[in-house]
């Protein structure tokens, strides 16, 4: 059988990604056109988040790499903000101000709730004091010389992708006139396409598969695919929930990670 075309966009995409990638990547495309002809066509005729080829950025790390798959909703609603990485605000820069975290992070409500998560998991602050008043303290240290403490959004993400995330949304587009449950549901074949290269990799290095780390009920119906069962998996609501931050089990993956300290030069 002839493999469904894929969308000059689409196709075009795949180059963002590393190598290791971007035959799962088009053979997911494939199988998203198999099951829906109609559907990367039509996408590929609107406007969509994000912009400028970003689709496939969480993909830029290799294959072999990844021990987590962080798996969130859907891109943010704003062009700035919305750069192909689960949860991750392009639209923010420094992570913190006089007063606490920065205006920027507090806007981003799901990086402003991990933010605090990690805080708490590292015991910095006290769960039940999170306001801008009670963080001013905290910002203070972190923002002075020498602290060894990450300032900016970047450092943040660069320090999940060394430790080995993919961070990745259960649907790759953002349109507002569509529900994010419908896109989901038509970027399930790429879903399963990742997951089995990934679960294929780990059985042929008679290595552990990573980590599948569920945020929220879009992310949660993965599970209902079979090769899910191929992965340990660490679930919460969604961080745009307040109840997120005193998440336990979240607090134990990640608090171990140190995840706003630097990196030791080498």
């Amino acid at each position: 059988m002839t493999p469904a075309a894929i969308p000059a966009p689409f196709a075009a995409a795949l180059a963002s990604a590393d190598p290791s990638w971007q035959p799962v990547l088009r053979a997911g495309l494939e199988a998203m056109a198999a099951a829906d002809p109609a559907y990367l066509s039509q996408l590929a005729n609107s406007a969509y988040l994000p912009t400028g080829g970003r689709i496939f950025a969480a993909f830029a790390r290799p294959l072999p790499q990844v021990r987590y798959v962080l798996i969130g909703e859907g891109p943010y609603p704003r062009e700035q903000s919305a750069i192909g990485v689960c949860f991750m605000d392009g639209a923010v820069d420094s992570l913190w101000s006089e007063r606490g975290l920065s205006k920027p992070v507090n806007r981003a409500t799901s990086l402003r709730n991990f933010m605090k998560m990690l805080l708490v998991a590292g015991g910095h602050a006290d769960p039940l004091q999170l306001s801008g008043e009670a963080l001013a303290p905290i910002a203070r240290q972190v923002q002075a010389a020498g602290s060894g403490w990450i300032q900016t959004r970047a450092e943040l993400q660069e320090n999940l992708l060394d430790n080995g995330f993919l961070l990745l949304n259960a649907t790759l587009v953002y349109r507002p006139e569509v529900a994010p449950l419908r896109d989901a549901k038509a970027w399930r074949p790429l879903m399963q396409a990742v997951l089995a290269a990934l679960a294929e990799h780990a059985r042929v290095n008679d290595a552990p598969p990573p980590t599948l780390v569920l945020w929220g009920k879009i992310a949660a119906e993965l599970e209902a695919l079979p090769i899910s069962r191929a992965f340990p998996k660490a679930a919460s609501e969604h961080p745009y929930n307040l109840s997120f931050i005193a998440h336990p089990g979240m607090q134990r993956l990640f608090g171990a990670m140190h995840l706003l300290r630097r990196k030791p030069v080498s």
